[in-house]
């Protein structure tokens, strides 16, 4: 993408052209009918966020922007009109070129690495929080595990332990009505023993009702997990019901609580951190604000030795060749077997790839998810593509990877803190409300409007690049934000108590 430029006729409504090649601009104030903009006048009313024909564009012939195809006209638009879903389609496009696959070229650290404050993990991972966990195997559970961490919480236990960040009780729908073989069981086990295993908590206590198709003595068998002083298991049925298993889940934590306690934070590398890059409800702003500045932030932690992971397969639809251009052949194949696994998907649950974006999307100027997806790529920076991941499959990788997951954002963070993300960033231009607890989420706001109406949500103003902050030095603040909330600093999610709701593993197959 090329520098963003804004109009120089300031007198004129502001308007963002990307590429020289763009027959399309973005509109960054609105137009009204008869204003001229770049030259242009407008023949209709044009929302901040939107895109205006530059020219006149015949019925078939390919809407570029970013330099790029993101769609067809569906009848011929004249110039100074508004373009969105009513004269566009993207069902005629074919993917993006594959030829020539280029690799970037990821830079070594510079200067001295940067370091955080974190707890260092017995397993050599690093935490960014130190929370106690109460796990369920089963929906069938669940209310056991916010009793449990209810009468924690209000008998004071806590109130002598301050360096635990809370009792956490993850909670979910499933766990039961499922194939007890198959990938609806695979994905739910590793999304299960990935939170059982994160390095932000201190302790779990895992606790199920006892006749669930996901066993808690089976995952324990085929992860190789023993009981120990930071993970216990129970079950309601062995316990013998809801007030004895509760009782027995807080006298197990309070057993725990001296060794949780006892963990401080200490100087680690930034090549402990690892990242997942989230956006929702998402603008016409995103791509050109808060996803390239997280882009260049990412670049930064992957040339510190960090791991960012990209992931919302939905929504890298029709931009993966931007990706395949940056991967090995065999990294690039795989991310390629992964989205013909998504269009088989799709099909036989009777829906279309392109069902995206989202009517808030819409509503933000997003119009294909070409568009959408050429935004959502952004986030990734420019770092070569370092592997590619199956939903809450361990992370192992340093540098810049790829993990299969749908585009909801709840699901999408819930895969990647499985496989190991100790920080969330997630950008929005609509305004997410959103939190992902045991892992901190910094929001970055796509527009300065969005920042100051949900002020309490938003963490950082990328919309300060349309008023000419540059994406560089936006991208580091964005860096900076995460190494202090890494060491410790609430982000807006945070302090608002966010992150109890938002544990939802990817549900796969038939529910029986």
């Amino acid at each position: 993408m090329s520098d963003l430029s804004l109009s120089s006729f300031r007198a004129e409504p502001r308007i963002l052209r990307l590429d020289g090649a763009d027959n399309v601009v973005v509109a960054v104030d609105a137009i009204q009918p008869g204003d001229r903009a770049s030259g242009v006048l407008a023949c209709d009313r044009i929302p901040r966020g939107h895109k205006m024909a530059l020219r006149r564009i015949s019925a078939g012939e390919p809407l570029i922007k970013f330099g790029q195809p993101i769609g067809v006209a569906s009848a011929d638009i004249a110039p100074g009109e508004w373009v969105h879903v009513h004269n566009v389609s993207a069902t005629a496009l074919p993917h993006g070129d594959f030829e020539a696959a280029t690799l970037a070229v990821d830079q070594p650290a510079f200067g001295v690495p940067s370091t955080f404050q974190g707890y260092r993990r017995s397993d050599g991972r690093t935490g960014t929080r130190n929370y106690i966990g109460i796990l369920t195997s089963v929906n069938c559970s669940a209310s056991v595990a916010r009793f449990a961490a209810e009468a924690i919480e209000r008998s004071g236990l806590l109130d002598s332990y301050r360096n635990i960040d809370g009792i956490m009780p993850i909670v979910h729908g499933t766990g039961c009505g499922l194939a007890e073989l198959g990938e609806g069981y695979e994905v739910l086990r590793r999304t299960q023993w990935g939170y059982a295993c994160h390095p932000n908590f201190a302790a779990v206590v895992m606790v199920g009702l006892g006749c669930e198709v996901l066993q808690i003595a089976r995952m324990k068998k085929e992860c190789g997990v023993e009981e120990s002083d930071g993970f216990r298991t129970l079950t309601i049925q062995e316990t013998g019901g809801t007030r004895r298993t509760v009782d027995q889940i807080a006298g197990t934590i309070r057993e725990m609580l001296p060794r949780a306690t006892s963990a401080r934070r200490e100087t680690r590398p930034a090549s402990e951190l690892m990242l997942g890059l989230q956006c929702g409800g998402s603008d016409g702003y995103s791509a050109l604000t808060a996803n390239p500045a997280l882009g260049f932030a990412s670049d930064l932690l992957v040339r510190d030795g960090g791991t960012s992971i990209l992931s919302e397969t939905p929504e890298i639809y029709g931009a993966e060749h931007l990706l395949v251009r940056r991967a090995s052949p065999g990294v690039g194949d795989r991310l390629m077997e992964r989205l013909r696994w998504w269009e088989d998907y799709t099909a036989r649950n009777g829906a279309e790839m392109n069902n995206n974006p989202s009517p808030g999307n819409k509503a933000g100027g997003l119009t294909t998810i070409l568009e959408k997806s050429l935004g959502a790529v952004a986030k990734s920076g420019q770092a070569a593509l370092q592997a590619v991941y199956e939903y809450a499959e361990p992370v192992r990788t340093h540098g810049l990877v790829f993990m299969d997951t749908p585009g909801f954002d709840p699901v999408s963070a819930t895969g990647q803190v499985a496989g190991g993300a100790n920080l969330i960033c997630f950008t929005t231009g609509r305004g997410s409300a959103f939190g992902c607890k045991p892992v901190p989420s910094l929001k970055l706001a796509t527009n300065s409007d969005i920042y100051h109406r949900m002020t309490d949500d938003m963490d950082v103003n990328c919309g300060e690049i349309l008023e000419g902050v540059s994406l560089e030095a936006k991208g580091r603040e964005i860096f900076d934000a995460l190494l202090r909330v890494a060491s410790g600093e609430r982000t807006k999610s945070e302090r608002l108590g966010y992150g109890d709701a938002e544990f939802v593993p990817w549900q796969i197959g038939a529910v029986m």
